[in-house]
Formats: structure tokens, C-alpha cells, sequence
């Protein structure tokens, strides 16, 4: 798996999430993650359905968090799933080869964990607080992500390493001095009040 088949810059939905994801891809966003945890799986499906279209309009490249069987059903470039989702490398044995299998993290032994299950990308985190998640593992901050990323490249890891959770405009360039392949955000541009503007200020920290 080609480290460029990773976006640098995700965007992770928040509700209203058809509305939001048709404003991010307007705005220029080209991964687009569908993370709609408290819909039943039929409404899950039918999101995905909607999302996959406007994706395909945009040419933006549609992740299903959470369902393995969602992204398949509605043909998504790729899944992300959780900790407490379906285990990566089961999700791996039922996975096209073509799907793109990314892994939630929190720990440098959830990262080897997750590489040795075969995972193509991995987000760690979260950076900080973020309102867009009930669920939050322990908040890690830039002083653990940097301790964490440190022994990931002593062990010569390759798997591209997305930062996530509550990361703000602000906080990139010293995220990405750690070594990070990107960022995912979801606030930062959901409630952008200029998303183009957004959206291009994040790309030009990696032009």
C-alpha cells in the first residue's frame, strides 16, 4: 500500500452530515470519512448511499467508519474502524483487496498492534478534547503524540500516521514537525465560517 493512496487531509463528518460533507467537498476536501455512530444500521447504509453519491460528484474519496459492511454494500474507497470496532485483521480476511483499512490509536502498542494486523492507515489520538466524540480514549497532547511518534520512527514503521481529534488550524504546523502523514479534522471545518478558505490555509502546510 502506497503511502499516496493516503490523503494528508481528512475530513471527518459531523451532523448534519449530508449537508456538511456536500460544504467539505465544496470547500475542496478530497477524503471524506462518514462517522455517524448513533444511526441504526439501515440509516447508516442510507447515509453512506447519499454520501457515496456526493463523493463520486466531487471525485472526493469516501471512508466508512465503524461498518465494514456498509463500506462494502455502498462500494466506499475505504473503512476506519474504532478499538471497539470489528478486529483489523478479520476485517482484512473479509475486505476486498482493494478497500482501504485505517485503524483508530492511541498508544504506540495500539500502533504495532494495528500494523502487524495489517492495517493500511492509522489515526492516533485524540490531540485534545474534542466534542465530536463520547467515546474518547485518554487525551494524549502534543508532548505525548511526540514521545509516541519518536519510537514509531526508531522502528522504522512505514504505515502512514494521521493525527486526530479536536486538532485546530493552529495546532498543524507543530503536529506535522513530529512526523505525522496528516491530519483529520471535523470541527475546524465544519464550523469554518469561510471553508474554502479553510481548507486551502490547511493544504498550504503541505505545499
Amino acid at each position: 500500500m502506497s503511502a499516496q493512496m493516503i490523503s494528508k487531509i481528512q475530513y471527518i463528518s459531523q451532523p448534519q452530515h449530508i449537508s456538511n460533507i456536500v460544504s467539505a467537498c465544496e470547500a475542496g476536501c478530497t477524503w471524506i470519512q462518514l462517522r455517524h455512530k448513533s444511526a441504526s444500521k439501515q440509516e447508516y447504509l442510507k447515509i453512506a448511499i447519499d454520501a457515496k453519491n456526493i463523493t463520486d460528484r466531487y471525485k472526493a474519496k469516501l471512508i466508512v467508519n465503524d461498518s465494514l459492511d456498509v463500506a462494502l454494500e455502498v462500494g466506499a474507497y475505504g473503512v476506519h474502524l474504532g478499538k471497539n470496532d470489528e478486529d483489523l485483521a478479520l476485517a482484512r480476511q473479509r475486505s476486498t483487496p482493494a478497500l482501504i483499512i485505517g485503524g483508530s490509536t492511541n498508544s504506540l502498542d495500539d500502533i504495532l498492534l494495528a500494523v502487524d494486523k495489517g492495517a493500511d492507515y492509522l489515526g492516533l489520538g485524540p490531540f485534545r478534547h474534542t466534542t465530536s466524540k463520547t467515546d474518547l480514549n485518554p487525551i494524549l497532547g502534543l508532548e505525548n503524540m511526540a514521545k509516541i511518534m519518536n519510537e514509531v520512527q526508531k522502528r522504522h514503521i512505514k504505515t502512514p500516521i494521521v493525527a486526530i481529534g479536536g486538532i485546530g488550524i493552529e495546532d498543524i504546523p507543530a503536529i506535522l514537525e513530529l512526523g505525522f502523514h496528516g491530519i483529520a479534522v471535523s470541527g475546524a471545518i465544519t464550523h469554518a465560517p469561510d471553508k474554502k478558505n479553510t481548507v486551502a490555509k490547511i493544504k498550504s502546510f503541505f505545499s
